[in-house]
């Protein structure tokens, strides 16, 4: 295991630093140079060569990679080309909506997806098993900024009981409020998330229910509950544990989406408007936070599925 472990720590580290220089070369792939956020229209030569020195793209690429690079090794993010703050404390805020959000939005969603998930499974020849089945191939291909229109329409205009956008000013000095703000941002992406997680839960319910080790359980004796919970569990979550850091991954960045919906002060508004000012500090800030955690997301669901699966720690030569 010890040597999975710093291969995949390995990986992980080479993966951040190939994302850096995507990151940072598709933003310079853009037209346009970021000086031109802090100039007007009318402006010198003198003035325009001053804000690309302020903003260091007058140098060349290789030379703002490592610059960039530098403070990003000793834990700076850099300043914004607009406001001229320091991005870390500003995407450590943001966070502190966003992260909130996915997370009680995954939790959400995975315990309705196995409820959905496992009874669509065990009465598939039901006619309630049929309809979350149905439900889950449709919440699939439902765009998650429909599904907030709806719920604000249900839930904040028509029965006027969760309010339909904003975040308190003072973030969570009240959790109550705050909860209040976001539960309909959290309720729109559970309900898109836990149709597709329900549709892998199902299909390994099914791949559980017809082995061989579950009906030598029934024969046994044992009730399907019981031959499920003592025998099914832990070989039907190997393949969905992959599927689950998928999907708390996209529900990160997803949150760009339902940010802008509700009217968040996330992660995601604040990627919106550094991509509207050309503030490339902003971005790249965001872009490395989320890449990161999407980075460490997929190593943690690898090495959770390796302690679940001891078939997974055997290598080809059948050495552990």
């Amino acid at each position: 295991m010890l040597p999975y472990l710093l291969r995949r720590s390995a990986f992980l580290v080479i993966s951040l630093v190939v994302a850096m220089i995507a990151i940072f070369v598709l933003l310079r792939l853009l037209p346009g140079d970021p000086a031109n956020a802090l100039l007007s229209i009318d402006a010198t030569k003198e003035q325009i060569a001053a804000a690309r020195a302020q903003v260091g793209s007058d140098q060349p690429l290789v030379q703002q990679f490592a610059t960039w690079a530098g403070q990003l090794l000793s834990g700076d993010l850099g300043d914004s080309y607009i406001s001229s703050r320091p991005v870390g404390p500003e995407v450590g805020s943001r966070l502190g909506v966003t992260l909130p959000l996915a997370f009680l939005s995954f939790t959400l969603a995975l315990l309705l997806a196995l409820i959905i998930g496992i009874t669509a499974a065990v009465k598939a020849d039901r006619w309630y098993g049929i309809a979350l089945s149905g439900f889950s191939q449709l919440g699939v291909a439902v765009p998650v900024f429909w599904v907030g229109v709806i719920v604000v329409w249900v839930f904040a205009l028509q029965l006027g009981v969760l309010p339909s956008g904003g975040f308190p000013r003072d973030d969570w000095e009240d959790p109550a409020d705050a909860l209040r703000s976001l539960a309909l941002p959290i309720l729109t992406i559970a309900i898109v998330m836990s149709a597709s997680i329900s549709r892998y839960v199902r299909s390994a319910t099914l791949d559980v229910l017809g082995s061989d080790y579950i009906r030598t359980a029934r024969a046994g004796g044992a009730g399907l509950t019981e031959a499920l919970l003592r025998h099914g569990v832990r070989n039907g979550a190997v393949p969905v544990i992959a599927i689950l850091g998928i999907e708390l991954s996209t529900t990160l960045l997803g949150a760009v989406v339902v940010e802008s919906v509700f009217t968040l002060p996330g992660l995601g508004s604040m990627l919106l408007t550094g991509i509207e000012q050309h503030d490339y500090a902003n971005i790249q800030g965001v872009l490395v936070i989320s890449t990161l955690f999407v980075l460490i997301v997929g190593f943690i669901a690898d090495i959770v599925q390796r302690v679940i699966d001891p078939r997974l720690r055997t290598s080809v030569s059948g050495n552990r």
